[in-house]
């Protein structure tokens, strides 16, 4: 099915498409996975790069990218020794910047009430 249908379908959906979704938001649920997606979301970076920006550890950084990379949120291209990492497709920046429109709106919110 392709994004427009997908987007078209917009209704109930089938068994498939709530699996797959819910392997994309399992690999969001995290807060350090989130930080190196709004890394990525202004600049490919390797392993190394994202720890110092982070300050978590290589190993720790290397473990949340091979989750990010199975759903097909961020790729990896090697650069002899080095492997730099970007956003899958500009869908994942925009579903990036999504939930954080939608946190700025409930942040807007919760100060009306």
């Amino acid at each position: 099915m392709t994004h427009e249908t997908l987007r078209e379908a917009a209704g109930v959906l089938s068994v498939t498409e709530a699996e797959r979704l819910a392997e994309i938001m399992q690999a969001l649920a995290s807060p350090v996975r989130l930080r190196i997606l709004s890394v990525l979301r202004a600049r490919p970076s390797t392993v190394t790069e994202l720890s110092e920006e982070l300050g978590s550890g290589q190993t720790t950084v290397s473990n949340h990218l091979r989750l990010l990379r199975h759903p097909s949120l961020v790729v990896g291209s090697r650069d002899g020794r080095h492997v730099h990492y970007a956003l899958f497709d500009e869908h994942v920046a925009e579903l990036l910047d999504e939930a954080v429109g939608h946190l700025s709106h409930l942040a807007s919110e919760s100060k009306r009430g």
